[in-house]
């Protein structure tokens, strides 16, 4: 809906899949094909996709420019871009920034953008999660050694008193292979008023959204609530990259 209502607010217009079970692909058409017939009635294409590689295999077929909007498990570029513009806003810089990634940090797509974001600044990272849900380490390759990043299962005390930033992100169930395993992790960690009352009295609260049980609802009328600023700012932010991609000269 982001990018439908950044096209919107640049005057274009949208059409496109957004369930499989009206389209060509629940008959059997393949994602090459789709690609294909997509890239004839459109200008850019712009993929959501549960397959990981999907954008890349995408860009190698159409004519027209991929935007990735979430590729499987793997990255969602600019939902990292928003991120990073969110921080911005809301902190006047990024550099010398303490920001904690708590969560889903196994299968949450965001964060290893993020992190790739995060890279070119200089930042101090702590990330926390069940450590059945750590980082994939061959999925951060290098930027590991441009950031400093420190690795926890508990978001205690000593961990929150330093924390800048809280980024949020929910446990992702769709893509744990057992269920039961899903129910062990689900609900490790929640951000409520004790939480905010141990973290530093400016710490800045995001989520790339959707929220499940892992944010309060009491938190949403608080000053350190960022999450649906972040949200907004998805719009301005997408119109921002269609409006650099579509014109030779677009500001």
């Amino acid at each position: 809906m982001s990018f439908e209502a950044a096209m919107a607010s640049l005057g274009g217009s949208s059409i496109g899949i957004f369930d499989s079970k009206s389209s060509s692909i629940e008959k059997g058409e393949s994602l090459a094909d789709t690609i294909r017939i997509m890239d004839l009635y459109s200008d850019v294409l712009v993929l959501r996709h549960t397959l990981d590689g999907s954008s890349r295999f995408a860009g190698e077929l159409a004519r027209n420019p991929i935007i990735n909007a979430g590729s499987g498990s793997e990255e969602h570029p600019t939902q990292a871009m928003l991120d990073l513009y969110t921080i911005i806003k809301e902190k006047k810089k990024i550099d010398g920034l303490t920001i904690g990634i708590v969560g889903d940090l196994k299968y949450g797509r965001t964060v290893y953008s993020l992190l790739y974001g995060l890279a070119s600044y200089n930042v101090t990272v702590h990330l926390i999660s069940p450590p059945t849900l750590h980082i994939r380490e061959e999925s951060i390759g290098d930027i590991s050694k441009s950031l400093s990043i420190y690795q926890h299962t508990e978001l205690d005390d000593d961990i929150l008193s330093k924390l800048d930033i809280i980024y949020v992100t929910r446990i992702q169930k769709e893509r744990f292979p057992d269920m039961q395993e899903y129910e062990k992790v689900r609900g490790t960690f929640t951000i409520d008023g004790s939480v905010l009352e141990r973290a530093k009295s400016n710490v800045t609260i995001m989520h790339p959204m959707p929220r499940m049980d892992e944010i309060s609802h009491s938190v949403d009328s608080t000053k350190n609530a960022a999450y649906f600023k972040q949200a907004g700012f998805g719009r301005e932010l997408r119109a921002a990259l269609l409006a650099l991609v579509l014109n030779e000269n677009p500001f």
